[in-house]
């Protein structure tokens, strides 16, 4: 009998015919949500998540569920204290999304330095003021801080430095100098980095010692003309500081693309900042990206249901999970 496999929203080909020609039972979910998957997943021995909750209620109901994987770098909607609990395995894409996210991260760099969202919210009103009164700054020769400098940072850290002639600095406190691209300054100065930095550019996980990690403190200590970009995870921002940073001018600007509440609500007072461009999360969303998620999920699924040993388990689920 061959093993099943829940899929509560689409993969890319790539993906299902990898497990399909192994012999897997794909099954096409009901729905997204925990009801759907609760209703689904009890003779499931895996499933592939993209942006449904893997919530204690869904461990409970997943009798024969062996592994999980996120089809996706980030892991903060899987409740892993009850999939170590359950005896389940759970993998992400850490790779798959890396160039993807680190092209959007530079991306968000050149919109802030042009000023591009007051200077399309101007152009048409005033053309002269839009063109020649708007702040506009280059990227050559600035100084980038990283806050975290693993697969998508190191990505990064190169494009800055060897396409945009910027000194960069980084704070990762899991990596050594001979983990990090060549080029760049490993600080174990949180502080620094916003204090020196002309960007600060966020590439880290959200977890319990992340939530709300940069506020109203990290702002107050960058300078005006600094800028803020944050393509991780909402949760790590405080996001009443950065409202009240961008408002009251203490940086000139940022560019987010994850905010806490996701669908947006529209009467978030982010929304009201010109000096604020926002993303409907679309850093890993690229063809690219979205292919290599889906055949490294699967490929996830095989290595664990096959007894081999996975290339890619979150952290804490390294070696197995018992």
């Amino acid at each position: 009998m061959s093993f099943k496999v829940l899929l509560p929203q689409e993969i890319m080909a790539e993906g299902r015919e990898y497990l399909e020609s192994r012999g897997y039972e794909l099954i096409d979910g009901s729905g997204m949500e925990e009801e759907d998957i609760i209703r689904d997943i009890p003779d499931c021995d895996g499933i592939i998540v993209r942006l449904s909750k893997m919530t204690d209620r869904v461990f409970d109901a997943a009798k024969k569920l062996k592994v999980v994987a996120r089809h996706g770098a980030g892991y903060d909607t899987v409740d892993l204290e009850s999939a170590k609990r359950h005896g389940v395995m759970v993998l992400n894409c850490p790779v798959a999304n890396s160039m993807s996210v680190a092209e959007l991260a530079i991306f968000y760099m050149l919109h802030c330095s042009r000023n591009f969202k007051l200077v399309q919210e101007k152009m048409l009103d005033d053309f002269y003021f839009a063109k020649l009164k708007t702040p506009k700054v280059e990227l050559d020769g600035k100084t980038l801080g990283l806050i975290g400098v693993g697969n998508i940072g190191s990505r990064v850290a190169k494009k800055a430095m060897y396409g945009f002639n910027m000194k960069v600095i980084g704070y990762d406190p899991y990596k050594t100098k001979e983990q990090i691209p060549e080029g760049v300054e490993l600080t174990d100065d949180f502080d620094r980095i916003f204090k020196e930095s002309d960007i600060v550019s966020l590439h880290c996980p959200a977890t319990e010692e992340t939530f709300d990690f940069v506020g109203h403190k990290q702002f107050n200590l960058m300078k005006e003309t600094a800028y803020f970009i944050n393509t991780a995870r909402g949760k790590v921002v405080n996001e009443a500081d950065l409202f009240n940073a961008l408002n009251d001018h203490l940086i000139a600007g940022a560019a987010v693309d994850t905010i806490k509440h996701e669908p947006f609500e529209k009467t978030d007072p982010l929304f009201s900042l010109n000096n604020l461009v926002i993303g409907p999360h679309i850093g890993a969303a690229t063809r690219e990206a979205t292919d290599r998620a889906s055949l490294h999920s699967a490929i996830g699924i095989d290595e664990v249901l096959s007894g081999k040993e996975p290339r890619w388990p979150v952290p804490g689920f390294e070696g197995g999970n018992k």
